[in-house]
């Protein structure tokens, strides 16, 4: 026989690829540390710049509605002013004397407009009533004809402008007051928006309101006002909004320094990964030679009939364990079936108990709301209304079990956890009572509410309650402790009993289907308690046993608002 070691390489020996097929691999690796990194670099950039895009254009159309309220407050202001019959009869002359009692009108109405100034001029464009009329910068006998908001007052006239006596911009609104087509005078508001530019500085977004000529009029950059716009400053979105009603332009500039350096970021770590990504390939190609080495040594020390005898040991084995894995599947799905029958078979009796449960239910209900028509009053009534409720509580809790097996349709909203609580100490009040079994409440809060629906909540807590009154059947002292504990996110709920506690060899199949431990259970309330908890954000869990202590159960929902 040949010995086979005559046709294996000597120790040491390694494949080397063709000179070609070098080279396209060292190229190969070159474009991937290129061109991975320069693809995150602008796919990341794209989307940075547009998520940008989308926040600056939310910024300009918030800052532009702000704008237009204040605009449209304003115009408001002195439209009505324009028709005041004190206005008119101060302009008329009927009222001479009445020119203070005008200026103390508009000094109410500029407090409370938040305007910076309201005044009046008669035809001549002279002020015969401000609201600054008792101040050191009063308007009042100061000549407006020659500014463009008196002129132009037909009816309505707006000029952003210096103040004459302030030296402070601001934007005037007018309106002509008329006795038919005569023109008695014109109202005027001034508006100041220093507050507005200030909490507009207050963002890194640079925003400036141009008019039609392009004369910056309102900025964050007090230094640009009166000038004409500035153009795109580099590194940065502009984004253009007009102003309702105006002809005014709004331009928020956004700030894409953050977008680049994200791109840059994600870029260096794509490169960062080729790199890794390589050394690893390298590595695994090295080991993978020194594998196939050591398998060719291996090889050569054997006999050609001892390896013909492992292949075929080895082609037994594979065929007796593939065998054994079948089995195993089979098993596992004989299981799965049998499992999915009882399940299918329960729904179908759930649901047919549910349904033969309504009739009765709704005769209950019409005979105690009979009884309680005939008996209103005192404690016959009472009891016959809370019997009316709760065959509708019975009734939701009905309607649950038919629709268990198909998805919910319930809203789910805001729950108010006393209301629920209390309803579940009801439901369980006869058990309670049969076994003078004391229940420790805290103090819980009004307002207190979690997200979830009403029934359901209320079916987790009586299961718990259930579980923790059968549990304490046998015990000397039993009682319950029912806790809260509330952040800004979750209230967590927390059922204590008396009793044994959990076995321990129990607590890895607690929320298992037909799980039980109980001789009549079926193992499904904490499951579907727990599949209801987790619907809702939250989850059921329990507390690891301790030896000589009771169980603790924890019901976990998502805090309401």
């Amino acid at each position: 026989m040949r010995d086979i070691r005559d046709d294996l390489p000597l120790d040491g020996d390694s494949p080397v690829l063709p000179r070609a097929a070098g080279w396209l691999a060292v190229a190969l690796a070159l474009a991937l540390l290129v061109l991975v990194p320069a693809a995150a670099f602008w796919g990341v950039r794209a989307g940075a710049l547009q998520n940008l895009r989308d926040e600056g254009l939310a910024a300009a159309q918030s800052r532009a509605l702000t704008l237009e309220s204040i605009l449209d407050r304003q115009r408001a202001v002195v439209a009505i002013l324009a028709d005041d019959a004190m206005v008119k009869a101060t302009l008329q002359g009927e009222a001479p004397d009445r020119r203070d009692a005008v200026s103390a009108k508009l000094e109410r109405l500029r407090s409370e407009t938040q305007s910076t100034v309201l005044y009046l001029l008669d035809a001549t464009g002279r002020t015969i009533a401000a609201s600054n009329w008792n101040g050191p910068d009063s308007f009042v006998g100061h000549d407006y004809s020659f500014r463009d908001y008196f002129r132009l007052a037909r009816p309505t006239a707006m000029e952003f402008a210096l103040g004459m006596v302030s030296r402070q911009p601001g934007l005037y609104l007018s309106h002509d007051v008329r006795d038919g087509a005569a023109l008695l005078g014109v109202v005027v508001v001034k508006v100041e928006f220093d507050a507005l530019e200030a909490a507009w500085a207050r963002s890194p977004n640079a925003t400036h309101v141009t008019e039609q000529d392009g004369r910056v009029i309102i900025t964050t950059d007090p230094a640009l006002r009166f000038t004409t716009a500035p153009p795109v400053v580099p590194d940065s979105l502009a984004i253009a909004l007009p102003v309702r009603g105006t002809g005014w332009t709004l331009a928020l500039h956004v700030p894409t320094r953050e977008a680049r350096q994200t791109a840059l970021y994600a870029a260096g770590t794509a490169g960062l990964a080729v790199l890794l990504l390589m050394a690893l390939a390298n590595q695994a190609r090295r080991a993978r030679l020194r594998a196939a080495r050591k398998a060719r040594a291996d090889r050569a020390y054997r006999a050609e009939l001892e390896r013909a005898v492992t292949e075929r040991t080895r082609d037994l084995s594979e065929e007796m364990r593939e065998r054994q894995l079948a089995q195993a599947r089979l098993s596992q799905m004989q299981s799965d079936l049998v499992q999915a029958n009882k399940l299918a078979t329960m729904g179908q009796i759930t649901a047919g108990v549910a349904h033969e449960i309504n009739q009765p239910l709704a005769t209950i209900r019409l005979l105690a709301e009979n009884g309680q028509a005939m008996a209103p009053d005192g404690p016959a009534g009472d009891n016959l209304a809370r019997i009316a409720r709760m065959t509708d509580r019975i009734g939701q809790i009905t309607d649950q079990l038919r629709s268990f097996a198909r998805k919910a349709t319930g809203e789910i909203g805001p729950v108010p956890l006393r209301p629920v609580i209390e309803a579940s100490l009801m439901l369980t009040a006869s058990r309670r009572k049969a076994s003078d079994m004391p229940v420790h409440l805290p103090d819980i809060p009004g307002d207190l509410a979690v997200v979830g629906e009403q029934v359901r909540v209320e079916q987790i807590l009586v299961n718990l309650l259930t579980n923790a009154f059968e549990a304490q059947e046998a015990s000397p002292d039993p009682w319950i402790r029912i806790g809260i504990a509330a952040d800004g996110q979750h209230v967590t709920l927390t059922v204590t009993d008396n009793g044994p506690g959990l076995p321990p060899q129990s607590s890895g199949q607690l929320f298992a289907p037909f799980a039980t431990s109980k001789a009549q259970g079926l193992g499904l309330g904490l499951v579907i308690s727990r599949d209801i908890a987790r619907d809702f954000g939250g989850d059921l869990t329990a507390d690891d046993p301790v030896p000589g202590q009771g169980a603790t159960f924890r019901l976990i929902l998502r805090r309401a608002a």
